[in-house]
């Protein structure tokens, strides 16, 4: 028996010592597999990053051409029109050129039309009278600019009938409207132009002597026509002027030989010159006087 049980230890010993050293072999074995499956893994993906770096996507060349029209290129053959499809200006070019000539409106007003000359003599008639602020600037300004527009009705007629109504139904561009424009404005400041004041700005300005009226540009002929309007309201203005004085001095004379010194003659010769001005219907005269002038 006890020789038996020896046996048996001894077997189950050796046993179990070969148990544990198949574990062992098998465990060392698996890390060894994953580790080689892994590299070669690596090995296949760093292969495909490759060749997709090395083979980039082709992308599509830019068409440089531009789009192609009915009768060639579109992009080096457009061309900006400003007029409509009928010939005729664009309302949005109409409405710039109108914003425009209303921007530049109160130069043209005070430099080409007659309204320089009503406005001084109107204010020089108020002075005159011994008013400061009656008629107000406002009044005086609103009554030139309507006298300036009846005096100034036969240049706007020609000039819509010539330049504005052709441009407007497409039968002329801008330069010809601005061209056929000029000769009736030019016709009016030449003839209310002295020669000397045009001498003037032609010899400070250094050119030479133009051989007629038409020849005289309008840098020169502009400032040579507002010269002339304000020499001749000068001297409407003297005219007007001496009735009032005489007034004046009337007035004052008489003051002085009744012994009034302390009276000031200015405010006892404003009735009688307001008197003297509405008896002999000045507004009348003067407007008269300078509607006539134009003529």
């Amino acid at each position: 028996m006890k020789r038996i049980f020896s046996l048996a230890v001894v077997g189950l010993a050796t046993f179990g010592t070969l148990a544990l050293g198949s574990a062992s072999a098998s465990a060392a074995t698996q890390p060894a597999s994953v580790s080689a499956s892994t590299t070669t893994t690596a090995a296949s993906a760093a292969t495909a990053l490759q060749g997709t770096v090395s083979a980039p996507l082709a992308s599509p060349k830019p068409d440089t051409k531009g789009p192609k029209g009915p009768t060639g290129p579109g992009v080096d053959d457009i061309t900006i029109d400003l007029n409509g499809v009928n010939g005729k200006p664009s309302q949005s070019i109409v409405l710039m050129l109108g914003l425009t000539v209303l921007s530049v409106a109160p130069a043209i007003l005070l430099l080409c039309t007659s309204f320089t000359k009503i406005f001084v003599v109107l204010s020089i008639t108020r002075n005159a009278l011994g008013l400061s602020n009656v008629p107000p600037n406002q009044v005086l300004a609103g009554l030139a600019i309507f006298i300036s527009l009846f005096i100034m009705g036969p240049v706007a007629s020609q000039v819509n009938d010539n330049a504005i109504q052709p441009y407007l139904k497409g039968e002329k561009s801008v330069s010809e409207a601005v061209a056929a424009a000029e000769p009736s404005v030019r016709e009016f400041l030449t003839k209310h132009t002295r020669k000397d004041d045009l001498a003037l700005f032609t010899k400070v300005s250094g050119s030479a002597k133009p051989a007629n009226a038409q020849a005289v540009p309008m840098t020169t002929l502009i400032p040579a026509f507002v010269l002339s309007e304000l020499r001749a309201a000068f001297i409407i203005g003297f005219v007007i002027y001496v009735p009032f004085l005489i007034i004046d001095l009337v007035i004052s004379a008489a003051l002085m030989s009744m012994g009034m010194m302390m009276l000031p003659p200015v405010t006892v010769a404003m009735p009688f010159k307001l008197l003297l001005f509405v008896l002999v219907n000045g507004w009348g005269l003067i407007v008269t006087s300078l509607v006539g002038s134009y003529q």
